[in-house]
Order: C-alpha cells, then sequence, then structure tokens
C-alpha cells in the first residue's frame, strides 16, 4: 500500500507525515506523534473516548483516516492546556470529581470543548445532550455534569475579566 503525504495542525504545531491510507486518525495520534491521551475504548465509534477536535468539532478518531484529517487543525487533550497549567474544563474536571478511572475524560473533555465553544452558558440538558455519546462506568455522569457546569461559569468570568483588563 503507498503511503500517503499529510500535512496538519496538532496541537497548535505544523505536522507533515507519510501514512498509510488506511491508517486511523487514533493511531496516527498515539503512536506516530505520541500522544497518548487520545484513548482508544470500542474501536466501533461507540463510547467516545477517542474523541479529539477537528476543524472545530468533537469527532471518533476510532472512525476517521489520518488521511482524511490532511489540511486539518486537530487538538487533543495534551493541546487543551493554557501556558503550562489546566484549562478550565480540566480544573473543572479535578475539582468536581468528574474523573475516576480517567479513560472516558479525554473524549469527555472534548465533547465539552466543543459544547462551551459553542454555547457557553449551557443548561444541564445540554450538557447532557453534548456528552450523551460518550460512555463512563465509573461516574454515574452527575459529577461530570457538575464539571461542565462549573467549567462554563469559570470561562465566562474569565472572558468578564478579560474584557475588564485594561489593554
Amino acid at each position: 500500500m503507498t503511503k500517503k503525504t499529510i500535512n496538519l495542525t496538532v496541537n497548535g504545531r505544523m505536522r507533515a507525515a507519510f501514512v498509510a491510507p488506511r491508517m486511523l486518525l487514533s493511531d496516527f495520534i498515539r503512536h506516530e506523534l505520541e500522544l497518548p491521551g487520545t484513548h482508544v475504548g470500542c474501536e466501533h465509534g461507540v463510547c467516545g473516548s477517542c474523541n479529539v477536535i477537528v476543524d472545530g468539532k468533537a469527532v471518533r478518531s476510532c472512525l476517521m483516516f489520518a488521511v482524511q484529517a490532511d489540511g486539518s487543525e486537530i487538538t487533543t487533550v495534551e493541546g487543551y492546556s493554557t501556558e503550562g497549567g489546566l484549562h478550565p474544563i480540566q480544573q473543572a474536571f479535578w475539582e468536581e470529581h468528574g474523573l475516576q478511572c480517567g479513560f472516558c475524560t479525554p473524549g469527555m473533555l472534548a465533547a465539552a470543548k466543543e459544547l462551551l465553544e459553542a454555547n457557553p452558558d449551557p443548561s444541564d440538558e445540554d450538557i447532557r445532550e453534548a456528552i450523551s455519546g460518550n460512555l463512563c462506568r465509573c461516574t454515574g455522569y452527575e459529577f461530570i455534569i457538575n464539571a461542565i457546569r462549573s467549567a462554563a461559569k469559570a470561562m465566562r468570568e474569565a472572558d468578564i475579566k478579560n474584557t475588564l483588563q485594561p489593554v
């Protein structure tokens, strides 16, 4: 099988690679880019653990070929941090106990990130809908919902603070 050249931006960094046409994006991220935060659970697109942000949308990286991401901007869980600190969503998951074993967490974070970028003040129903495609066997979802609600509040407050700062 002839390998294909792909060019993409991953976590703000331009990357070029030669990949087999049938290589999954999840495998490319984990094995070629050595970013292990993208978890692979069911390998059928059911669990959501492999979600990453591709061009602003949460996608199942186990259902997408790496060649399909050519020219795209991808953000994995490793790319969420800001200046060495946790992203507000990550911080909220920590503070609100939105993770236990942590296996579903990268996918949940991607779903939350997509939601909060589109809707900075979601209702609990909006949050439930956003994470409905992600399976968690540990938390019962309430702590995850609390974490996303808390992250939304923190992000709104940070936006307010940023607008009040002198330039």
